[in-house]
């Protein structure tokens, strides 16, 4: 799992824009990130539904709430075994998860992901507390 500014997937292939950086250095501006996710699902669990979900945690892990619930994205995933794929092959699942436009004070956070109820991964990055050029002192 990479933390980006936007990505989206095409043909089972990830394009990535401005991915692998972990520091906001303007806390309380509205950012714009992405998770570009790419998984490796068993051949033995190919044609069956896996539980998705990517949640903000604080460094402290606490859920992030901004006024409208819990930061998250949650679903189902699927993936089939395509004709005349080697028994035992793992098949890629690659996705994009976007968040849009979060405020967030400045802190530590992480970016956990669950499939199936175990974590797969974690993403932590900060916020800082920086003042934006011509703003207030």
């Amino acid at each position: 799992m990479l933390l980006c500014d936007a990505a989206e997937q095409q043909g089972g292939k990830l394009y990535i824009l401005g991915g692998g950086w972990s520091t906001i250095h303007f806390s309380d501006v509205p950012v714009s990130m992405a998770l570009a996710v790419k998984l490796s699902v068993p051949w033995d669990q190919a044609n069956e539904a896996h539980r998705m979900k990517a949640a903000l945690v604080t460094e402290d892990g606490e859920a992030v709430d901004l006024g409208a619930g819990p930061v998250s994205a949650e679903g189902d995933i699927e993936v089939g075994r395509p004709a005349g794929l080697k028994r035992g092959t793992p098949l890629d699942v690659p996705f994009v998860l976007p968040f849009p436009g979060l405020v967030l004070p400045a802190g530590g956070y992480v970016w956990e992901l669950e499939v199936d109820g175990t974590q797969m991964a974690r993403t932590p990055f900060r916020v800082l507390d920086q003042r934006l050029p011509g703003g207030p002192t």
